[in-house]
């Protein structure tokens, strides 16, 4: 270590600057204390764009969503449209759990018609899930099954399907619901053109039957911020039972003329409302880690370092003029 030499009259002594060091080091120590406070402090202002979840529902695929998928894309979103096995709830609602397992961040999770049953039940205990969005859908409490529903609220979907039994590998059997061709454009999509229906009708993906029959045992949305868009000319799923479903959970709730495919319809409209919950996702208050102290707590610790700092650089400064002060032998 240097020596710092100070004249002294009659004496040759070499004073080490240990107090001097002393002080340095306890301003340091307040540098290093409070440099971490003002970094979290930042860090946690700081957002990303949440994640964007598309499911579809029955009698469709993810390409239900393209028009939707261009405009989030454009506004700088990611966006996930996965497959819905069309199985079953719990079957499904499982499958689209594991799927978002696998994206890292935040999440806006967006349902159409039986997509709406399944984003309620797969968004369940994953903190990450920011906002749903429910676009002329399903929306069971826990207890109740889309068939339930459609009870309370008829619709013409029950004139417009047929069944179809089927098979699958390790002996399992089941039913599946298909939309009648010549049912198709009136019942599900009147607002498309005919020869854009006659295509749906053709390459449509059927359901099965526990799709709408097995009952939902949470409901994810009576925890999470909800969006709902009605359908007013819907004839799949009756526009007074998205009212109601959009009232009981507080849903902030939009209307627009529209089929119940109001996302190949009318994609702008559907995206105008996914961004306001992408938005609200984007400006939620960040939460506070599982564990480690909390910002006013990190404050407390730098303001105590640094008046004790204060307190050792005193200390310091009169040591030092002690020993400057102290006569020769």
């Amino acid at each position: 270590m240097d020596m710092l030499v100070f004249p002294v009259p009659g004496s040759r002594r070499r004073i080490r600057r240990t107090p001097v060091i002393v002080a340095g080091c306890a301003m340091a120590l307040c540098a290093t204390v409070a440099a971490p406070a003002a970094a979290d402090g930042g860090a946690a202002t700081t957002t990303a764009k949440p994640t964007i979840v598309l499911v579809h529902g029955a009698f469709a695929d993810a390409s239900s969503w393209n028009g939707v998928v261009e405009r989030l894309e454009r506004r700088g979103y990611t966006v996930i449209a996965p497959a819905n096995p069309l199985r079953g709830l719990y079957n499904d609602s499982t499958y689209i759990a594991s799927v978002l397992d696998s994206i890292k961040g935040s999440l806006v999770l967006v349902g159409h018609s039986y997509g709406g049953a399944l984003i309620s039940s797969a968004a369940a205990g994953n903190g990450r899930v920011k906002s749903l969005v429910y676009v002329s859908a399903l929306m069971p409490d826990v207890g109740e099954s889309g068939m339930s529903l459609a009870a309370r609220f008829p619709s013409e979907l029950g004139t417009a399907t047929k069944s179809v039994p089927y098979r699958a590998d390790g002996g399992l059997s089941g039913t599946d619901l298909y939309l009648k061709p010549d049912r198709l454009h009136q019942v599900f999509a009147a607002d498309l053109p005919e020869s854009t229906t006659r295509l749906m009708a053709v390459t449509q993906r059927p359901a099965a039957t526990t799709a709408f029959s097995e009952k939902a045992k949470v409901a994810a949305w009576k925890h999470i911020p909800s969006w709902f868009l009605v359908a007013k000319q819907d004839r799949t799923v009756n526009p007074d039972q998205e009212r109601f479903e959009a009232k009981r959970a507080g849903s902030h709730t939009v209307e627009i003329d529209s089929s119940h495919v109001a996302m190949i319809a009318h994609p702008e409209a559907v995206t105008d409302l996914v961004l306001q919950a992408a938005t609200a996702a984007e400006s939620a208050r960040p939460e506070l880690p599982a564990t480690g102290s909390t910002p006013a707590a990190r404050a407390e610790t730098a303001l105590t370092a640094i008046a004790a700092a204060s307190l050792i650089a005193g200390a310091g400064v009169i040591l030092l003029g002690g020993r400057l002060r102290r006569p020769t032998s």
